[in-house]
């Protein structure tokens, strides 16, 4: 059966954002780009909601830049031609090697768990990870914890009033301030 993972970068007290919405303090250097490559490698489809598809549309046309560099021409790479699944009550259409949901993350999610497939199942964004782990679906989280208190904003740990016991997987410093942990939920 395929993996359910969550992955995003935090920052140390907790939120994915700020209280604006602003994500500017957690934009990757080289190692952390590096080790967001590594997991998508990992990948056989990712689930996002509106706001990270949104955000992550800039790619779908990043490789017509003549002065993409290296690193980003290899995300484009990996990345575009990932399936992707996006959750909208909003959006009408995608773009890429994207379709919208057509039901709930849940049912998403246990119907891709069901059919054959290579790479783990990747839960992009907290809202649909909150949904996802109350229905205790993931198996494995990991976290880039930026050396910043933002105060407030959307936490990365939804608050679903359950305990979930994990073991850790791995842990290590990326770059020079990024700390990354990999926890596997304990069933």
């Amino acid at each position: 059966m395929r993996s359910v993972t969550y992955s995003l970068s935090t920052s140390l007290d907790g939120f994915i954002v700020d209280p604006s919405g602003g994500i500017d303090w957690s934009t990757p250097d080289d190692d952390v780009f590096r080790l967001a490559m590594d997991e998508v490698r990992g990948v056989g489809v990712h689930l996002m909601g509106r706001r990270l598809y949104e955000t992550m549309l800039y790619w779908e046309t990043a490789a017509e830049d003549p002065g993409l560099d290296g690193l980003d021409r290899e995300w484009v790479e990996l990345w575009n031609p990932l399936p992707k699944v996006v959750f909208s009550s909003t959006l009408t259409e995608v773009r890429g090697n994207a379709r919208l949901a057509t039901g709930g993350v849940v049912e998403e999610v246990e119907r891709l768990r069901a059919e054959p497939g290579e790479g783990d199942i990747a839960i992009g964004g907290a809202e649909l990870a909150a949904a996802v782990a109350e229905a205790g679906l993931i198996d494995e989280y990991r976290v880039r914890v930026y050396p910043v208190l933002v105060g407030g904003g959307r936490p990365y740990f939804a608050q679903h009033g359950r305990r979930v016991r994990l073991d850790l997987l791995e842990n290590r410093t990326i770059g020079p301030q990024v700390v990354y942990y990999r926890y596997r939920v304990v069933r």
